[in-house]
């Protein structure tokens, strides 16, 4: 996640040089400390809102309170007019025409400190700012005016429902961020069958896009990055005339997608040999786990559990908190993920937070790894709301460097 969003953002920088000599705002040096309040250790320049979104988020949905410095910190990051940058060194000196603002890093802090309590004028602004770019078609770019895209656009969505917002009500030109994602669904048949697009491409055509894909189910869904298993989907692909329509055709593309590989995705980099994509495979489990298509999100889930580890650990705290959402999106113990204890490790990339949250009950002891019985867990589920999780997601603005 953290490397394609990093991508995106360069890509984003080229655009705004390319129409403005303002720079982006500088990041630290490698020689210069990083700030102590923030989760990972790799230079937070395109992800440090991001990351801390993420992890903040992650960490109240199981129960865990986070450091007050560390939620301190995602706040002072907030600019006058609500929006957040993808990361500011020095919140003390205010934004300005050369600060990259960020609609991903605006919408997961939403998401975040929503979920956390307490900040009601914090996320107000940030939303009041959201609603303030949107674009003429309903949705959001990565940047502020930048074209729509299904990942910017269902993040936003996601925000907008965390805070009580009505997604289908918040409209520019009488266009809501439903028609956006609707005219960036592919339709039934062919290669795309019913997968999202990120972008239309230079000639306007649409291509799959797993990433997208996974993203577009949340957004048409109207839910963020923290779900809990939605009820059974025997939906079969026809033509996206709502949203709900578009969502099961999406997740019907993620399905065959994740089994065609061995219930895992594949990345699809230009001038990179395909790899086992981790991110992307949690993020196709929470949005399958919200559909409903809770058999697949079952058994790549499990694939998790298997081969995430390094990934995890050489990627940090986002990715922690990707797999920590899968597996609350799938009932499944992220206190022992596959023998990894994900809330131990993502708190280890940060500061000590205020509680440990909730420990492993005897019910989550007895499923361990059978895969049996997926609603059996419904019991973990509700703990986690009665801790208080935030309702909100998906995703960042992973631009592929071929639909650039």
């Amino acid at each position: 996640m953290n490397v394609r969003r990093s991508a995106a953002v360069l890509a984003a920088v080229a655009v705004i040089g390319a129409a403005t000599p303002a720079a982006a705002d500088p990041s630290p040096s490698p020689s210069q400390a990083f700030p102590s309040a923030l989760y990972g250790d790799k230079d937070p320049k395109f992800d440090g809102v991001w990351r801390q979104s993420l992890a903040l988020l992650a960490q109240d949905t199981v129960g865990v309170k986070p450091a007050a410095k560390s939620v301190q910190w995602l706040v002072r990051q907030q600019c006058a007019d609500g929006s957040f940058a993808s990361y500011r060194p020095d919140p003390t000196t205010a934004c300005d025409a050369k600060t990259m603002l960020d609609t991903n890093a605006t919408s997961a802090a939403v998401q975040a400190l929503t979920a956390l309590g307490g900040h009601e004028d914090v996320t107000r602004k940030a939303v009041g700012w959201l609603k303030s770019v949107q674009n003429e078609d309903g949705g959001w770019g990565y940047s502020p005016g930048g074209a729509s895209d299904t990942n910017s656009t269902s993040i936003v969505i996601g925000a907008l429902a965390a805070a009580g917002e009505k997604p289908d009500q918040v409209e520019k030109d009488g266009k809501s961020p439903y028609d956006a994602l609707l005219k960036l669904a592919l339709p039934c048949g062919g290669e795309g069958d019913g997968a999202f697009a990120f972008q239309p491409d230079k000639k306007g055509e649409l291509a799959a896009n797993a990433d997208a894909t996974a993203a577009g189910v949340l957004g048409a869904l109207g839910t963020g990055m923290v779900v809990a298993p939605g009820k059974k989907s025997d939906a079969t692909c026809e033509k996206a005339a709502t949203p709900r329509q578009a969502a099961a055709n999406g997740a019907g593309y993620l399905t065959a997608a994740l089994a065609k590989d061995g219930n895992h995705l594949m990345s699809a980099l230009a001038g990179a040999e395909p790899q086992p994509d981790f991110g992307n495979t949690a993020d196709a489990v929470v949005a399958l786990a919200a559909q409903g298509d809770t058999a697949q999100a079952e058994k790549s889930v499990r694939w998790l559990e298997k081969n995430s580890a390094s990934w995890a650990a050489q990627s940090g705290p986002a990715a922690y908190a990707q797999l920590i959402l899968a597996a609350h999106a799938t009932g499944t113990n992220p206190r022992d993920f596959g023998g990894a204890d994900l809330v131990k490790q993502l708190g280890a990339t940060g500061p000590a937070p205020q509680t440990a949250g909730k420990t492993k009950s005897e019910a989550a002891d007895k499923k361990e790894h059978s895969g049996s019985d997926f609603f059996g867990v419904w019991w973990y589920v509700g703990v986690c709301l009665v801790a208080g999780i935030g309702i909100g997601f998906l995703f960042t603005g992973r631009k592929k460097q071929q639909q650039l």
